[in-house]
């Protein structure tokens, strides 16, 4: 596995990276939960796939894991895997994130599953959750889904503790959603407090349906943030034959891999991508997405790929339309 270093941070990172969103709660928006998982999803159970999960990624190289405050269990299981390691066993670089607090109460029938909160007294009590169960493992803290509309950006109380958190060696990020991810990225590449940035690292939806991220993510690379990209098979879109464009599904038998493997590779082509995160909600489907640098995708076939863009406004709609299962 590929490693290099998160942009500026210094925190050593393997190209692909292992999210744990879909198995750290019973619900997501992810296609095909119902095959990869079945109904019955116990806490105990999600447990062990998780475990699992990080015992293969971990034998395949994987260095980077990331969890979040609302990925439900997500960070506990995490934890409880560290602390069951040996004691000279390798940390992965981990990254969680605050913001949204999960509310689902382990239902997969719950209306609602998490509620977003940027306030800095929301900050300051997941952080001290975060660290409860992580403690100093923790290398990198993510505002999750910042938006224009929460005011994040401009409240300086909160840029001010994230500036705090930057200079006790916690390394400060935030992740981005919807059509205006470029927007927020750029915007969050203008903010200082006392004359610094407090952001080191951003995390943004990018793949061949939705790329229009991609300018601004260049402008954050070469600013020296590191870059993590989320979602690049399309919540599960991207995944199989039956539910790829027929574009990625025939890239994917010329390459001898499932179409999963091609979605990633198309990221891992993009030098300004330092990790792409396997959503993996299991070990079967990890190894497919692990593939991905065996696929070494000729000029003509990005190309070809390129013009599966969706207009943005419209990827996002019907991403919104997507049931928690």
């Amino acid at each position: 596995m590929e490693e290099r270093t998160l942009g500026a941070t210094g925190l050593p990172v393997s190209r692909i990276g292992l999210g744990l969103a879909a198995v750290g709660r019973p619900a997501y928006i992810n296609l095909g939960r119902d095959t990869d998982l079945g109904t019955d999803r116990p806490v105990e159970t999600m447990r062990r796939r998780s475990h699992e999960l990080l015992d293969a990624a971990m034998a395949a190289g994987i260095r980077y894991v990331d969890v979040a405050r609302s990925y439900g269990l997500a960070e506990e299981f995490l934890g409880s895997w560290l602390d069951a390691r040996p004691p000279d066993a390798v940390v992965p670089t981990i990254g969680s994130k605050w913001g949204y607090t999960y509310v689902g109460e382990w239902r997969l029938d719950a209306e609602v599953n998490e509620v977003k909160d940027h306030s800095l007294a929301a900050f300051r009590r997941q952080l001290a959750e975060t660290r409860a169960i992580l403690g100093d493992r923790l290398s990198l803290y993510q505002v999750h889904s910042a938006t224009l509309e929460s005011g994040i950006l401009e409240d300086r109380a909160v840029l001010a503790a994230l500036a705090d958190l930057g200079a006790e060696g916690v390394a400060v990020g935030l992740t981005v959603s919807g059509p205006r991810q470029a927007e927020i990225v750029r915007r969050a590449l203008d903010v200082h407090v006392d004359g610094r940035n407090p952001f080191t690292s951003v995390q943004a939806t990018w793949n061949v349906l939705e790329p229009s991220v991609e300018p601004a993510l260049v402008e954050a690379h070469d600013a020296g943030w590191g870059v993590i990209v989320k979602e690049a098979l399309a919540n599960g879109r991207l995944a199989r034959p039956e539910t790829c464009p027929p574009a990625v599904a025939a890239t994917a038998t010329r390459h001898s891999v499932q179409p999963d493997a091609v979605a990633i590779a198309a990221v891992l082509a993009r030098p300004w991508a330092d990790v792409v995160l396997s959503g993996a909600a299991t070990v079967a489907e990890l190894e497919s997405n692990l593939a991905a640098p065996t696929v070494n995708l000729a000029p003509e076939e990005l190309l070809e790929l390129a013009t599966l863009a969706e207009p943005a406004d419209d990827y996002w709609a019907a991403r919104s339309r997507l049931p928690w299962t």
